[in-house]
């Protein structure tokens, strides 16, 4: 049965997507995503050039969904402030799928170029996100600060690389101590009161013990 490309791309994005998680990148080959699939060698080149090229389609619609799941979470006028901001910046954790392929994958000497792009991603894509709720703040007296896109940008860059485990390596405690240090800086470039950011490193930690739970 003939499919509509864009349909049968996407089929085939699920199926390397299943693999990935179950066998690995290198454990997968392309007549495993064949098989799955039921196409032909062709159909697969048609869309993709290679097996990288499809890991890299992946990366591309997991940063798009992801971005789309903060704004989604950015506009919950339910959800508070302070509380709002944590949740978005967790919702960028590659957390569901293949994740743990994916992220070795980036992580990969050869593939500096792909870890830089997905990094332009998140900084370009999550600090307008996070700045919008900072202006709430604003409004609502909690933060004092002139520049709220500056900040954001500031701190999801910093985010971004000190805590990329592939750039900077650290213990537990070591990143205990930054977060610690993160927050305390925080608080002074949005102008908020001191000790008012405390619950997110809080909740931070119970993310972080879920997920290596």
């Amino acid at each position: 049965m003939r499919k509509d490309a864009e349909e049968r791309r996407n089929e085939i994005l699920d199926a390397a997507d299943m693999l990935f998680a179950q066998k690995g990148f290198d454990g997968t080959s392309t007549n495993d995503i064949l098989e799955n699939v039921g196409i032909a060698r062709g159909t697969l080149y048609h869309h993709f050039k290679s097996k990288e090229d499809i890991m890299d389609a992946l990366i591309d619609r997991y940063s798009e969904g992801l971005l789309n799941g903060a704004m989604e979470l950015a506009k919950n006028k339910d959800i508070p402030v302070l509380d709002r901001i944590v949740h978005v910046v967790i919702s960028m954790n590659l957390s569901d799928g293949s994740s743990e392929e994916i992220m070795n994958h980036i992580h990969r000497p050869q593939n500096a170029l792909m870890h830089q792009k997905i990094q332009r991603v998140i900084i370009n894509g999550v600090t307008p996100i996070l700045t919008g709720i900072i202006c709430e703040g604003i409004e609502q007296g909690m933060f004092n600060t002139p520049f709220p896109y500056e900040c954001m940008e500031m701190v999801v860059t910093y985010a971004n690389t000190v805590f990329d485990d592939d750039l900077i390596q650290m213990t537990n405690e070591e990143r205990g101590l930054r977060m610690q240090a993160f927050i305390f800086n925080v608080e002074r470039l949005l102008g908020a009161e001191s000790g008012s950011l405390i619950g997110t490193l809080k909740m931070f930690r119970m993310d972080e013990e879920n997920t290596n739970g």
